[in-house]
């Protein structure tokens, strides 16, 4: 079988690392891929904004399944232009991937279909959400309502910043916006919950904790993750049936009303206030980097999974977890969030010392004659499993103090709420 894999990242990379074990799969390309997906797949560069430049590209190459990494391409249709020309793809459809693209579906299908989730407000241009604003209790939430690549929401502890985080928002930071959403802040903890569905079966996908903030202590800027650890400490088996059946059923069942289906990974992100989950938003496939902490303890074939959902046989699989922990730590740019050097070499990759249960994920990587540079502000992933947090921490670090890239910077304390 052919495979063909769409993004850049670290989830692509661990994606294309799991189904590479598959003895199924003949052929992998990825779209456009990265140095590390380049080690087992042949990368390939299209203009993913043009379907019909990929469209050729599988047909040309008889590819037969296609599997959508990241969200701007499933909020832009690329799963119904895919089926329409008889092409296999795993992922949501345009309908669906709302979820994700538009925060406002969401939160009045909560409505409709009482989800629970933080009180809201949507405002359509600057003056009212001012008028709002002035009258709120503080902390407050301000989220721009389109794709933000994680960095769109702004937690706001006066009147001040939110009006500064809407005005932004209205201004274009992240796009074009028609609407700005102001919620209630929820005191609580956070936690990663994902889904594998075929429409009609639902499988329990693991659980996560990600390190949103650039800084120890998970201070200073949103980034789109500086790591992550699995299984998330607040998952129980009491919480894991108040999540399936107040937040994920109720939605798959919202999508199914409105005359579609969801098939593909969904990821929510929660809120846990006193043991009671809250939904704070979906992400219509693997978080980046929860997929990469949590693709390595999977044991069923991937590309089984993935098939059968597109087959909606998903009933048939029986998806089995090794037992152990998993810890992520990125390695960044210096500067990311913000301003970084791109298309800088990475060296000393012979030092690092990788064991059976080690993985390496590239992200902003590229390969050019025999040396790897980083062209992106999150550029590598070091997991590792362990029997505990603490451990897999520790030969991330050696790994991390190895390589010695002196144009990089990480978080030392990922997965600190888990170890003592």
């Amino acid at each position: 079988m052919k495979v063909g894999i769409i993004g850049s990242g670290g989830r692509e990379h661990a994606i294309c690392h799991s189904l590479n074990k598959s003895k199924k799969i003949k052929k992998i390309y990825c779209f456009p891929g990265n140095a590390g997906t380049a080690e087992i797949a042949e990368n390939i560069d299209l203009n993913l904004e043009n379907f019909n430049e990929l469209k050729e590209f599988i047909l040309k190459y008889s590819i037969d399944l296609i599997i959508v990494g990241p969200e701007k391409p499933l909020v832009e249709g690329i799963v119904d232009f895919l089926e329409n020309n008889q092409i296999k793809v795993f992922g949501p459809n345009k309908f669906a991937s709302q979820l994700e693209g538009s925060k406002i579906f969401t939160k009045k299908l909560c409505e409709k279909y009482n989800i629970p989730t933080a009180k809201f407000g949507i405002f359509k241009n600057f003056n009212d959400a001012q008028n709002f604003l002035e009258k709120i209790e503080y902390p407050t939430v301000v989220k721009a309502d389109n794709l933000a690549s994680g960095k769109g929401v702004y937690i706001c502890t006066n009147f001040n910043e939110a009006s500064n985080a809407v005005k932004e928002i209205f201004d274009g930071k992240f796009g074009e916006a028609e609407n700005v959403l102001i919620e209630e802040f929820l005191e609580g903890e956070e936690m990663s919950y994902f889904i594998i569905t075929d429409g009609k079966t639902i499988s329990k996908f693991g659980t996560a904790q990600d390190h949103k903030r650039a800084l120890e202590g998970d201070l200073g800027k949103n980034t789109g993750g500086m790591g992550a650890y699995s299984p998330s400490r607040l998952f129980n088996k009491e919480l894991d049936e108040k999540i399936i059946n107040k937040i994920i059923n109720p939605t798959i069942k919202g999508i199914e009303d409105f005359g579609s289906k969801y098939k593909g990974f969904l990821y929510a992100g929660l809120m846990i206030v006193k043991d009671e989950p809250y939904l704070i938003e979906y992400n219509v496939r693997m978080g980046d980097p929860e997929c990469q902490t949590i693709i390595p303890k999977l044991e069923t074939d991937l590309l089984d999974i993935f098939v059968a959902c597109c087959d909606e046989k998903l009933r048939e699989i029986q998806v089995k977890w090794v037992d152990q922990k998993s810890l992520c730590v990125v390695l960044c740019s210096k500067g990311y969030p913000e301003t970084f050097e791109k298309n800088v070499v990475i060296k000393n990759f012979n030092s690092i010392n990788l064991d059976e249960k080690d993985y390496l994920f590239h992200a902003g990587t590229k390969k050019n004659n025999n040396q790897i540079f980083a062209t992106g502000g999150r550029v590598l992933n070091f997991v590792s499993l362990s029997d505990n947090f603490y451990d897999a921490r520790e030969k991330i670090h050696k790994n991390l103090e190895s390589l010695n890239w002196e144009n990089g910077y990480y978080r030392k304390d990922i997965g600190y709420k888990v170890i003592d």
